[in-house]
């Protein structure tokens, strides 16, 4: 069957062009996504089969996470590099346990802002914003952020694979700091990226070559080491059970069998003091 296309204004976007954001929707049976993308994540299904699983790994991990910190108290997040909505979004995760907690997206890709607001229009406890955000300060000072979040309040900052697409010449560890720092006590911190550290060398083979599969197109990808997502937590206080393999963070199933169990890891940090 035919993907849908999205409908929307195609003025400033290169459809011609696959964009990683719309990929991810593909890959979790989204329709907001264009022919390139899924010619470009058919090449990649190719080279690396278990690309899905990765998507869907970490879509189940962020799950858990949003009702982790609805546990804890938290009613307001902030959702970097949000990409497209699609099944199990933050807010529809976290409603179902306060109708009223407000959630943020930010992202830069003009079809995942376009398609949340469009989305999102009549609801007054969300917004989506359109920004980079390497450009801390415009995220922060945004008027649709200071609405909706306050940072004198434990805020939910979730990083869900984004720093995938961030590379070191960017400060991550800098940039993750800025906005760790300007959450107040109480809040949680929460990061997943793609890692290789555990990948068998059939499974490393394989995404070296869906590496090179996203630079032929300029979209760089950049793998972490568990290390260096460790210390992006710098400044909190790790939640049982730390750093470790997505669907090992407090499993409600057993773990995947696939290959892309093995390839990223999350966790969830808080920012110490009295809330």
């Amino acid at each position: 069957m035919t993907a849908q296309q999205p409908a929307m204004n195609l003025g400033r976007i290169d459809i011609n062009k696959p964009n990683a954001a719309r990929m991810y929707d593909h890959y979790l049976g989204g329709v907001n996504n264009f022919e390139p993308d899924r010619l470009l994540a058919g090449q990649v299904e190719q080279v690396a089969p278990w690309v899905r699983h990765v998507a869907r790994i970490n879509r189940a991990w962020l799950r858990r996470v949003v009702l982790y910190l609805m546990d804890q108290g938290i009613r307001q997040f902030l959702d970097l590099g949000s990409g497209i909505p699609t099944v199990g979004n933050v807010h529809e995760i976290a409603r179902r346990v306060d109708p009223a907690t407000r959630v943020v997206y930010v992202d830069y890709e003009p079809v995942a802002v376009h398609h949340g607001r469009e989305l999102l229009a009549e609801d007054e406890n969300t917004a989506v914003v359109e920004a980079d955000v390497r450009d801390t300060r415009s995220v922060l000072e945004n008027p649709d952020v200071n609405r909706l979040v306050d940072f004198d309040r434990p805020v939910g900052l979730l990083i869900a694979g984004l720093m995938l697409f961030i590379g070191d010449e960017h400060g991550p560890a800098d940039m993750i700091r800025t906005y760790r720092e300007a959450c107040p006590p109480g809040s949680l911190l929460a990061i997943s990226t793609m890692s290789q550290d555990e990948a068998d060398p059939r499974t490393a083979e394989q995404l070296a070559g869906l590496l090179r599969l996203y630079e032929a197109a300029d979209e760089q990808v950049h793998p972490r080491d568990r290390a260096t997502i460790e210390s992006w937590f710098a400044g909190t206080e790790l939640v049982e059970p730390g750093v470790v393999l997505l669907d090992a963070w407090r499993p409600e199933n057993s773990a995947s069998t696939s290959p892309a169990r093995l390839l990223g890891y999350g966790g969830v940090g808080r920012v110490p003091g009295r809330a």
